[in-house]
């Protein structure tokens, strides 16, 4: 399970996935589905996003199945800008549905 940063342009948020990676094209269409086409990531380590989400995050966790594989941790970008320090971020991946490039 992949546990990241999405920088959006309505603001921050912090997602939770079963894809291997950031940039699976099965992840980008769901996220597409969301309206994010276009985003800076940065990974984050699960024990840290654990210890910071405590109870919230094994809640979400639980409700993650293969057929659901896109889970949203936090939509508040705030307080998920403030739970992490710049440097606990892995990254960044960017991507841009208008280039179809990730970087």
């Amino acid at each position: 399970m992949k546990t990241a940063m999405l920088f959006t342009g309505s603001g921050p948020l912090v997602i939770l996935t079963s894809h291997k990676s950031l940039t699976d094209p099965a992840l980008l269409e769901k996220l597409a589905g969301k309206g994010i086409d276009k985003f800076i990531a940065y990974e984050l380590p699960e024990e840290l996003a654990k210890d910071r989400y405590g109870g919230h995050f094994f809640v979400v966790v639980s409700d993650l199945r293969e057929s659901d594989d896109l889970r949203i941790l936090d939509f508040n970008g705030e307080r998920a800008f403030q739970l992490f320090n710049l440097h606990e971020l892995k990254g960044p991946i960017m991507y841009d549905a208008e280039l179809d490039s990730a970087a």
